[in-house]
Order: C-alpha cells, then sequence, then structure tokens
C-alpha cells in the first residue's frame, strides 16, 4: 500500500464532500488534542459574536454553543466575485432556442471557477428523544471544466485549488486535487443504482423521456450514485429536480456516523447569474443485508457555486492534469467497462493489505505528476489491477 500523500489526507478530511472513505484513524496526541480545544474556543467566540452562529435553522431552543457549525477551520487567500453575469448566463437566455439545447446550456454553465459553500443541518429526527448533530459548514475554491460534450452526453469535471493562509496570515498554495465529477446523459435508459452495504445494480431508468440522469463520481472516479430528473425553463428561472436518490455517506458523515450507512433524498440544481446552486433534501437511513430500512431522520442542505476571478484556478489544474490526465482517463474507462458487463457489483473498504482505492489511485497520480515520461501501458494496466483488487 502506497502512503496516503499529507497534502491529499488534509484536502480530503476538509472538502471530500463527494467520497465515501475516509482516511485511516489514528491516535490524538496530547499537542492534537491542546490544539482541537482551542479550535472549539476560537469557532465559540465568533459564534458568540454572531449571536445566531449563521444559521437561521440552527435548532432556536437549543443552547446555541451545542449548534456551532462543525466542518472546515481554515481560512484561504481573499477571493473576488466576478462582476455582472456571466457569458454562460446570457446564452442560457437567448430567445429562440430549443428546451434541449437550454437544457445543454444549462449544464454546460455550471462550468467555471467557484468560491463554494457547503452548508447542511438535520432538519428532523424519528428517533425517540432525537438530539440533532451540529450544523456542517466548509469551503472550497474548485475549478469545474466541461471534460466531454457530445451533444446528448456531458461530462464535468471538478478540481479543488486551494489557496491557504498560515497563522501568521502568510498565503500557501495553490494545493490542487482531482475532485468529483458530474455526467450528465440525455434520456438515458439504464442506471446504477445504490443498494446500500457499498454495493450497486443496474436498473431502468424511470420516465426518461425528455429527462436527464445526472451520475456522480467519487474523488477517485468509482461511482456514487446516479438519478434522473429534469429541466424546469420559465423566464430567468433554470433549474433541474431529480427523483428520489440513495447513495453512500459523504466523508462530513462517515467520519462521525456509524448508526446509518444510506443517505436518499432530492436534488435541486439552479442555475444564477453568476453561478448555481445545489440544494438537497435527505433522509438518514440504515439499510441491513437483509433489506430492513430503518430511517433515523433528515437534513437539508445548500452549496453555492459564486464565480470569483481571482485567485485564478484553472492554470493551476491545468498543469496537474497535463501530467495524469491520461492515467484518470484509463480509471473512467475501466469503470465504464466494468459498469457495463456487471449487473451488479460490490466495492470492498479496503483490499488485502489494507489499502484504499482512493489512496491507490492518487498516490500512483502523484508519481506521473512527477514523472519526467509517462508509460501508457503501465498506466492503464494500474488502473484496471487496482479497480479489479478491490470488486467483489
Amino acid at each position: 500500500m502506497k502512503p496516503l500523500p499529507i497534502l491529499l489526507s488534509t484536502l480530503l478530511a476538509l472538502h471530500g464532500l463527494a467520497h465515501a472513505d475516509k482516511v485511516p484513524e489514528k491516535e490524538t496526541t496530547a499537542k492534537e488534542k491542546a490544539e482541537e480545544a482551542a479550535t472549539d474556543e476560537a469557532a465559540t467566540k465568533v459564534a458568540k459574536e454572531e449571536k445566531s452562529g449563521g444559521h437561521v435553522f440552527a435548532w432556536p431552543f437549543i443552547e446555541w454553543k451545542e449548534m456551532i457549525p462543525r466542518g472546515g477551520t481554515s481560512k484561504g487567500a481573499e477571493v473576488t466575485l466576478a462582476p455582472g453575469a456571466k457569458d454562460t448566463w446570457k446564452k442560457l437566455n437567448e430567445p429562440g432556442i430549443s428546451g434541449f439545447e437550454q437544457d445543454r446550456r444549462a449544464i454546460l454553465a455550471m462550468a467555471g471557477n467557484y468560491r463554494v459553500g457547503f452548508d447542511f443541518i438535520e432538519s428532523l429526527g424519528f428517533k425517540e428523544e432525537f438530539k440533532p448533530m451540529r450544523p456542517y459548514f466548509s469551503w472550497a475554491t474548485e475549478h469545474v471544466m466541461v471534460l466531454e460534450d457530445k451533444g446528448e452526453f456531458i461530462s464535468l469535471q471538478h478540481a479543488l485549488v486551494m489557496y491557504f493562509k498560515d497563522k501568521d496570515g502568510k498565503e500557501q498554495g495553490p494545493h490542487v486535487m482531482k475532485h468529483w465529477r458530474q455526467d450528465w446523459t440525455w434520456q438515458d435508459k439504464e442506471l446504477h443504482e445504490f443498494t446500500g452495504n457499498r454495493t450497486w445494480k443496474k436498473t431502468p431508468a424511470s420516465r426518461p423521456e425528455g429527462r436527464w440522469s445526472q451520475a456522480v463520481y467519487q474523488v477517485d472516479d468509482s461511482p456514487r450514485y446516479e438519478v434522473m430528473g429534469g429541466w424546469t425553463h420559465d423566464g430567468v428561472l433554470h433549474s433541474w429536480q431529480s427523483d428520489n436518490c440513495p447513495r453512500p455517506l459523504p466523508r462530513r458523515e462517515h467520519s462521525v456516523r456509524k448508526d446509518y450507512n444510506v443517505l436518499e433524498g432530492f436534488h435541486e440544481i439552479t442555475i444564477t447569474p453568476n453561478g448555481w446552486v445545489h440544494l438537497q433534501n435527505n433522509r438518514k437511513l440504515q439499510v441491513d443485508p437483509d433489506g430492513k430500512r430503518t430511517y433515523l431522520g433528515a437534513e437539508l442542505g445548500v452549496n453555492r457555486y459564486e464565480e470569483i476571478t481571482k485567485p485564478e484556478l484553472a492554470p493551476a489544474f491545468g498543469k496537474y492534469w497535463e501530467k495524469t490526465n491520461g492515467y484518470w482517463k484509463d480509471v473512467r474507462d475501466t469503470w465504464a467497462k466494468t459498469m457495463a458487463d456487471r449487473a451488479t457489483f460490490t466495492l470492498r473498504d479496503e483490499d488485502d493489505d489494507g489499502g484504499k482505492l482512493y489512496a491507490e489511485h492518487f498516490g500512483y497520480a502523484g508519481e506521473l505528476e512527477n514523472a519526467d515520461k509517462q508509460d501508457a501501458a503501465a498506466n492503464l494496466k494500474h488502473a484496471q489491477e487496482t479497480i479489479r483488487k478491490f470488486l467483489e
């Protein structure tokens, strides 16, 4: 097993919202406990100054200290929001284009360079004496590029390009990591549905006529979820609403929750003049191997993507992508063949040596990033063999 790079561990822990695995736990030292206490004290001070802690739905009758948001505590570089509306927004609102073309332009409008905020809060519970967890908030600066556009198929690749400020206020970065991916297919006939317990199965698409599927993939290009939905265009309203969709736990939950294993819910993606917003209405449930389903509660999520002009994100990711894109294409192609050939598959949490799938891929990609030459045959072999040993 290759060691997981420190930068990757940090970025995944802070921002790996599209990945279900977690970085292996280690024993907490006295120094780390002291730093954690100092962080909590700082968060408490900020929340006290802001009275409500910044969350309107944060259960106002619960002691406010118990509802201070958890999540990333790092500070990023100052950003400059893009002035006015994006060109893609103007193209989306041109008169006389077909509904299908409006759908396409709405999907393509999600590409860009963004400041992103990830907000989640539990809204209700089904257990007796339910007590909500603290809300979650994290941030990122994210580059989204059009990976493929084949008319009825569009693929968007997300990448974290992060600039941090250290304790002295000095800017560090850019730190680059390939993030999640979303593939859109017009009138898709077949989906891969998550059924719990790290298992996916092929299912016929529901009411595909005039609708698009969105398939979301983890940071290592393994599948996360796939769901059908339809776009609505009414004046300046351009919004996609999904069907109900089960998926694995995101990292923000996987590292702190052991009482449920499926997050299901509805997605709404709305294009705005300067970006887009992803709303989630999720339910948390435990699905046992025998199929028994137990609902625990629900949460609301708001992810806002706001276009920025500074710092520049695309050049830094471009350098990484130039060295690693060939390998990641091999990974995508291997997964595409695997999912086409199998009616159902299960992903192992670890290989026989205790390795993690994402660590194997990113460790290899890190070597390619620093290599002078590429061996295409070796890249393909590594992609295929790595994925194969995690499949059941």
